[in-house]
């Protein structure tokens, strides 16, 4: 199953701010799709899940860091 919606968190990578909005998750394949503005560029990656089912997280960057899924939060659009 695949769930779209926009999500965001922003992860200081000990050198810059970086910017995750979730664009999909697919829970059967354990992927999320990731757009990553980092210093004004924008890229979309996809990454593996990991983790138990309520506590799923991928890894990021050089140092590997944790980046939970349940620490992101709901863009809410205006009416």
């Amino acid at each position: 199953m695949s769930e779209k919606y926009l999500s965001e968190i922003l992860h200081f990578d000990g050198e810059n701010y970086i910017k995750f909005n979730i664009v999909e998750i697919n829970r059967d394949k354990r992927e999320v799709k990731v757009a990553i503005t980092n210093q004004g560029k924008i890229s979309v990656h996809t990454f593996d899940l990991l983790g138990s089912r309520e506590d799923l997280f991928f890894e990021y960057g050089v140092m590997l860091d944790e980046i939970y899924i349940e620490d992101f939060t709901q863009i809410k659009g205006e009416n």
